[in-house]
């Protein structure tokens, strides 16, 4: 089997390079991922007629949950799952190089925010423990054993504590980061009002099953006001893929250069639609390099003339799922 170096994503520097390596990497899983493959057959989409990134079949996001996603022959080192109940079935991600991973979201979070230990990091997540499964979970994890503080870790039922801590930390002037589900978020805020100086509040998404649903505007309006931030954050990522979008405010995202978002008509999925129209969001998250990098997912979305995003909504058919499950 042709072997790939998958780290030479992040070096691309330009949309040239970006798109000459989806290109080659649509020629590597094609030919050594069995269910993709016979996805781009049975649209008679192959390296020998496509010749155009935009032109790449993209797998629906569903094929995770229902096929095992692979372009090498070797043991997943790790197996990341979806939030799920016992009534859904839940997506699996098998990643035979985690330190891929590893290495995307923490290029990406330097790229962003600059390095984890500029950061005292607290997360209103369940823990690493209770969620192995978790690619969120594992990042999170991983950006505060890098952050290096002694205050960095998880809260989820603690909220006393944490408000407490986060009062000490800004009065102090440490820069911190708290990164959490959206409904954990809008208890904290409402039941611990306070001004905070010196926090980045980043929210994941998760409403759900939890409390009433809040459009992105009105949630962040809530957390802005109750928690005394100009700005609220946000970060775009899934199961199924092994890179982030973030936001920095007003729900508008981008992406480290080795990732790329484009829209697809909601009637043909086959086509793919010119910025400024909503659509659903398909994603080239190169670092999937041993998965899919192509993927066609359930949500409804954005582009704007920079190509960032944002993030308008999911269909109606499509299962429940987000982190907030994670502590069901």
């Amino acid at each position: 089997m042709k072997q790939f170096d998958a780290h030479r994503i992040f070096n691309i520097n330009n949309a040239d390079e970006f798109d000459s390596l989806a290109l080659e990497i649509f020629r590597f899983q094609y030919e050594n991922n069995k269910v993709y493959g016979q996805f781009c057959d049975h649209l008679k989409k192959t390296p020998q007629n496509v010749f155009d990134y935009l032109k790449i079949p993209f797998l629906p996001i569903s094929f995770f949950k229902s096929h095992k996603v692979l372009s090498v022959q070797k043991e997943a080192k790790v197996v990341f799952t979806s939030s799920g109940t016992t009534q859904t079935t839940t997506s699996n991600h098998f990643v035979p190089d985690i330190e891929l991973y590893e290495e995307s979201f923490l290029t990406a979070f330097q790229e962003f925010y600059g390095s984890p230990r500029d950061f005292c990091i607290l997360a209103l997540l369940p823990s690493y423990l209770e969620r192995k499964g978790s690619s969120l979970i594992y990042m999170v994890n991983k950006l505060i054993d890098n952050s290096e503080h002694p205050e960095s870790g998880f809260y989820l039922h603690n909220l006393e504590e944490l408000h407490q801590k986060l009062q000490e930390l800004d009065k102090n002037g440490t820069k911190t980061l708290l990164i959490g589900v959206s409904f954990a978020l809008l208890d904290l805020a409402e039941q611990f009002p306070m001004h905070l100086k010196n926090t980045i509040v980043m929210e994941t998404g998760g409403m759900k099953g939890r409390r009433k649903e809040l459009i992105r505007e009105e949630l962040h309006q809530i957390l802005k006001k109750e928690l005394g931030v100009p700005k609220i954050h946000s970060e775009y990522g899934m199961t199924e893929l092994l890179s982030q979008g973030y936001s920095k405010g007003d729900g508008v995202f981008k992406t480290p250069p080795w990732m790329k978002i484009i829209t697809r008509d909601t009637e043909d999925p086959l086509t793919i639609q010119s910025q400024g129209k909503t659509g659903g969001i398909n994603v080239i998250d190169l670092a999937n390099v041993y998965s899919c990098s192509f993927i066609a997912t359930q949500d409804l979305g954005k582009i704007h003339l920079d190509d960032s995003f944002e993030v308008l909504g999911r269909f109606d058919d499509s299962d429940i799922r987000g982190c907030n499950l994670m502590v069901l």
